[in-house]
């Protein structure tokens, strides 16, 4: 965690833990929100670690929980498991246009230069007058 936020905001770099989840951590540990991480005491930063510990799942753990979930779909060939497999947004978005970020870069279909024409044609071979 960064020394030099307040302890609130550096809970949040722990995937897993967002702001309304650090909030309460701080609540039922004691420990005041606007305090810096470097100016923790051991006892603030060992309740801290007990409560994380013992109530939430962070890190490794979760991020192993979420890819056996999407297996789990996948494998059962749910919808949502055809979707992940083949890449493409999971939630009932648009895929005719946007999708960029699960599709990948753009892949343009039709004519083409004659440039690029000649270069993916292969070398033309000798024919029985030649030979």
């Amino acid at each position: 965690m960064p020394a030099e936020k307040t302890i609130v905001t550096a809970l949040t770099y722990i995937f897993g833990i967002g702001p309304s989840s650090a909030n309460k951590i701080l609540r039922a540990t004691g420990v005041k929100p606007d305090v810096r991480v470097k100016n923790l005491s051991e006892g603030d930063t060992a309740r801290l670690r007990t409560e994380i510990e013992t109530k939430y799942k962070i890190e490794g753990a979760l991020r192993t929980e979420t890819s056996m979930n999407i297996r789990r779909l996948m494998d059962i060939g749910t919808y949502r498991g055809l979707r992940h497999r083949r890449g493409l947004p999971v939630r009932g978005q648009r895929t005719k246009t946007n999708a960029r970020t699960r599709k990948g870069p753009k892949k343009t279909a039709g004519a083409l230069k004659k440039k690029a024409m000649m270069a993916r044609r292969p070398a033309p071979k000798p024919g029985p007058k030649e030979a």
